[in-house]
């Protein structure tokens, strides 16, 4: 386990992932497993079903293309701060040395569609901020980032009175904000 701490420590800071070092490459390709093997000790079913996984890519290349022009259009009209890209989607993993080609095209998917996902979450949280900002009456088992913004359910002076301000309310994202 120390070794794999060590690792990590010199493998990324607060600012992202930085170049490993020699000893830490090395350390990396002695771990790294050949293509052939990878397929010689996989599942025959994980195998076959591969191609139904990566199939999945092209409806979320359209709802991708879907969501950025539905932010580039509406959120200035709304007033709303775009979600930026790069702090959704990172794609740092396929650098890895101790990955074989077919493990780094896995991480590069599952990099995009989770970061796409969250990016989606993320939209349409600022989209409910806008339009509906109010809490639901059932506790969620999760709840996206602006939802402790929102206003308590059923209370319609709240609503009435604090909305305009809620839906406007994106002075936290500033920093984070282009």
């Amino acid at each position: 386990m120390a070794p794999f701490v060590r690792m990590q420590c010199i493998m990324k800071n607060d600012q992202g992932p930085l170049s490993p070092s020699l000893e830490t490459l090395i350390e990396h390709r002695r771990h790294k497993r050949s293509s052939w093997k990878h397929l010689r000790t996989t599942r025959l079913l994980v195998i076959l079903s591969s191609p139904l996984i990566y199939a999945c890519v092209l409806p979320f290349l359209l709802v991708d293309a879907c969501i950025e022009l539905y932010q580039l259009v509406c959120f200035p009209i709304y007033g709303i701060p775009r979600v930026r890209r790069k702090d959704y989607l990172v794609f740092d993993r396929g650098r890895l040395a101790y990955l074989n080609t077919i493990e780094k095209v896995g991480c590069i998917y599952c990099s995009y569609v989770n970061g796409l996902l969250a990016m989606i979450t993320e939209i349409a949280a600022r989209t409910e901020q806008y339009f509906c900002p109010i809490k639901h009456a059932h506790r969620l088992a999760q709840t996206h980032s602006r939802y402790g913004k929102f206003l308590p359910y059923g209370d319609a002076r709240a609503y009435r009175e604090q909305s305009d301000a809620v839906a406007r309310a994106y002075d936290d994202l500033a920093s984070r904000v282009k």
